[in-house]
């Protein structure tokens, strides 16, 4: 299960035909990045750049040129290294990058320094991602510059650089039918891990050791890494948002949030579920859950074709609200408590995020200044949340330390939304019972 080479091809035309007439796009891979001392971190590669040929090594420049005729997809990347190849694995060289990825041409990327320039040379305009990497900004400068320097020869340099992101992740932002099969493969690996983890908790244990059981159900599932570091969070540390340290001991009566989700074709899932370490939620818990699960189901009948990307968000907050001060832990007028944003002492975030090549994927959430509407393709997490934070003296002692989140992956269809991760347990009953399975 992976892209095409077809899809690949047909996403650049799709960017092709957006661009200027007479202009060049310039993307450079992600580069290897030092962990410690002599060793890298795994490599990742660039999301843009993956969208566009699937590439997976680094020192690669994607350079696209609409009408070229001797082709439109130039490719710069690493020779074939027999050398190299044996410690480190193997290259693709700029032979592989024509058979194996559709390059029209592909070039050695030492020679890059040559040769880009004068593809550069007499374009109307350079569609380029300025600001993320310092030292290629700087070459694409020094490439501009070499060329400067011989107008009175009569070289041309390009009239305007423009950003190239608009473009190229509003294209990102509607999935394929592809990529949203990798989506659901990943919503079902991810699913299995959370049950196992389910399964595996007892007091006693780290909370690291459920991490490794999630890792153990990505890997098994062809998931080797996580798509972002997780977040395992037992009693007071469930109340963070952000926590990853996962060293604490679980202790019973008190919940565990888990949010992780697995990478899978570079493909991403964003899961979370809060359950009890003793495997029966107490009153309190289950009362907060309650608000969170409701939150939740009121969202996702809010994402459908033509509502406004901040419906789902709207209605978590109308829930939530409501249903903290029915429990005592607001008080007020529900619309007053809207309107001067009380619920942010416990609901602090937004209800959900796009999500796609990136965990937190790309597209703008407003257009002309106004919300976005959602359409078919799209594909958003909802994710609600309560968190009363164990110091907060302002609520009585037995509701400290409850944090809870509940997150799916949702996809926009044509007439709704079909969630990706629907596999794991979100009633509090069939939770309970998984547990005790």
């Amino acid at each position: 299960m992976k892209i095409s080479k077809t899809e690949f091809a047909r996403r650049r035309q799709r960017l092709m035909a957006l661009m200027e007439p007479n202009s060049i796009a310039i993307v450079p891979s992600a580069n290897e990045q030092r962990r410690s001392r002599d060793t890298e971190y795994p490599f990742r590669q660039d999301s843009d750049f993956h969208y566009l040929c699937g590439f997976p090594e680094p020192e690669a420049v994607l350079v696209l040129i609409p009408g070229r005729k001797h082709g439109e997809f130039v490719l710069f990347c690493r020779e074939r290294d027999q050398r190299m190849e044996l410690w480190h694995g193997y290259r693709a060289g700029p032979e592989g990058a024509c058979a194996e990825y559709g390059a029209d041409d592909a070039f050695p990327v030492g020679d890059v320094d040559d040769i880009l320039p004068g593809l550069i040379e007499g374009r109307e305009r350079v569609y380029y991602s300025m600001g993320r990497s310092a030292e290629f900004d700087r070459r694409i400068m020094a490439w501009v510059n070499q060329i400067r320097s011989k107008e009175s020869s009569g070289a041309v340099p390009p009239g305007e650089f423009t950003d190239l992101d608009h473009m190229l992740h509003d294209l990102r932002l509607k999935k394929s039918a592809a990529e949203l099969r990798l989506l659901q493969r990943a919503g079902e690996i991810t699913a299995r891990a959370h049950q196992r983890a389910m399964r595996a908790a007892r007091a006693g244990i780290h909370e690291y050791q459920l991490e490794a059981e999630m890792l153990h159900e990505f890997a098994q599932g062809g998931a080797r890494f996580a798509a972002y570091p997780s977040i395992v969070g037992s009693g007071p540390n469930s109340c963070i948002l952000h926590y990853t340290d996962n060293a604490r001991a679980l202790r019973d009566g008190e919940l565990v949030l888990i949010d992780a989700g697995c990478e899978y074709q570079c493909y991403a899932a964003d899961v979370t579920r809060t359950f009890p370490v003793s495997g029966r939620f107490n009153r309190q818990q289950r009362a907060i859950y309650d608000i969170v699960l409701a939150a939740q189901a009121a969202a996702i009948a809010e994402i459908r074709p033509g509502n406004h990307w901040n419906a789902p968000h709207e209605a978590t907050v109308e829930v939530i609200t409501r249903g903290l001060r029915d429990l005592g832990l607001l008080r007020g007028e529900v619309s007053d408590l809207i309107a001067s944003e009380a619920y942010r002492e416990f609901y602090m975030h937004r209800a959900g995020h796009w999500l796609g090549l990136d965990v937190h994927d790309v597209g703008d959430y407003r257009v002309a200044g106004e919300w976005r509407e959602l359409e078919p393709g799209m594909v958003l997490t909802v994710e609600p949340g309560i968190y009363i934070a164990p110091d907060n003296t302002g609520v009585a002692a037995r509701w400290r330390g409850i944090g809870i989140r509940i997150e799916d992956d949702a996809v926009v269809t044509a007439d709704g939304c079909r969630l990706l991760t629907d596999a794991v347990p979100r009633q509090p009953e069939d939770i309970e019972a998984l547990m005790a399975s």
